[in-house]
């Protein structure tokens, strides 16, 4: 599977800070440590439906996580997964009466398009769920083998009891985990299983949907979290340093992900941090495709919306917060869009190294972005009051805030 193109990062002269992140597992903030190549793996979308401003929020975050890192003049391995199939998609396809390939082939074109528009830099490896299976069956023989996994009427399940550290990611009670596996695709009433929240591993074929030959599974599909597990343990193997995805994906996926993980290898952890981006709300809601209360990107776009103005809404609140979208965000956001494009395009300006290591220290600070914002408002304001005698301020900001937020100017 192909990803977006992606834009050029402007190169800035001195090398930026190492990132200062919060860590789910540990419930504080680390430094991260990543050395010449940083590896970092986003788990991706499930796509039935248009890109919102949810999951845009999300892969915005980590997007300012590779940025720190390439100013620090290090590589980063970034790798996203496609769930290209799952049960909401299939469900919104006969919903729709549509083919269910052609829908997450359309969905995933439209979401490449808007994080093109968003200037999110792709990853290196774009990988589907479909095209994973070859790499998932060997897993979950393994686990079977080892007996951390057990078949129920021709499903494969995960035993949670298989890990000792089952439960360090999101450090969550018995019955929180219960209720959130019943509302996030888990069966915990399912007769049968060992614990209440094994999660399936190998899904048993359907009468009407699709699956794949299993070999000694049998034909079926894969479960989610052995999905991720999968392409994540192929293309960056263990330890590798971020694993990242909104809040809502610190349980189940993530807990199970890194369970799997250890059990099928012996070794931990299976991420040095867990970052969770907050979830945006609508109308006193998290945005949802169940609940139907989205703002699409595509749509925000088809309206005339500058791409970068979207953006910027998104960086003017901390990636771990909760917060409520609203109209007055995006006037916002593109009326400051207006004073930084204006303040730059001036000839000269106010001195701007100072700035750029403001923007630096404030996104090494947890992704600070609303204080890295802050500093060039502080900056383009003084560009209106005063002016400048510095020819190559306006253009050294203008790199920074490409280079360090993806918003060009």
């Amino acid at each position: 599977m192909y990803a977006w193109p992606a834009s050029e990062v402007p190169a800035l002269p001195g090398r930026g800070r190492d990132l200062r992140i919060h860590d789910t597992a540990t419930g504080g903030t680390i430094t991260l440590d990543p050395g010449p190549v940083a590896r970092i793996y986003v788990c991706g979308i499930t796509p039935y439906d248009a890109t919102h401003l949810g999951h845009a929020a999300t892969y915005t975050a980590f997007d300012l996580v590779q940025r720190v890192w390439l100013d620090t003049k290090r590589q980063v391995h970034y790798v996203q997964n496609v769930t290209d199939v799952d049960d909401p998609l299939l469900e919104r396809a006969v919903a729709n009466g549509d083919d269910w390939t052609e829908l997450a082939r359309r969905e995933t074109a439209l979401f490449c398009e808007d994080m093109t528009a968003l200037r999110m830099l792709p990853p290196r490896h774009y990988i589907g769920a479909v095209e994973a299976i070859p790499g998932i069956l060997p897993l979950v023989e393994r686990l079977l083998e080892t007996g951390a996994a057990y078949e129920l009427e021709g499903d494969v399940y995960f035993s949670v009891q298989a890990d000792p550290d089952f439960g360090e990611v999101a450090g969550l009670d018995a019955e929180t985990m219960r209720l959130l596996s019943a509302e996030r695709g888990g069966d915990p009433d399912r007769p049968g299983k060992k614990d209440p929240i094994d999660p399936m591993l190998w899904m048993a074929a359907r009468e009407g949907e699709p699956s794949w030959d299993g070999g000694s599974l049998g034909p079926g599909r894969p479960g989610w979290h052995i999905e991720c597990v999968a392409i994540a343990l192929d293309h960056l193997g263990m330890g590798f340093d971020v694993q990242g995805g909104g809040s809502d994906l610190a349980f189940p996926h993530h807990e199970m992900g890194a369970s799997h993980a250890h059990a099928l290898t012996g070794e931990r952890p299976f991420a040095k941090a867990y970052v969770h981006a907050g979830m945006v709300a609508l109308h006193g809601e998290k945005m949802s495709k169940s609940k139907g209360n989205l703002v699409f990107v595509s749509a925000l776009r088809r309206e005339g919306v500058d791409p970068a103005a979207i953006r910027l809404a998104l960086l003017a609140h901390h990636y771990r917060s909760d917060w409520e979208w609203t109209d007055r965000d995006l006037a916002e956001a593109t009326a400051r869009l207006d004073r930084w494009r204006a303040a730059v395009s001036r000839p000269d300006g106010a001195p701007a190294g100072a700035l750029v290591e403001e923007i630096r220290a404030a996104l090494a600070d947890d992704l600070d972005a609303p204080a890295a914002l802050a500093a060039v408002d502080r900056w383009a304001a003084g560009q209106e009051a005063t002016g400048g005698t510095d020819e190559s301020a306006p253009g050294l900001v203008s790199r920074a805030v490409d280079a360090l937020l993806g918003v060009a100017l």
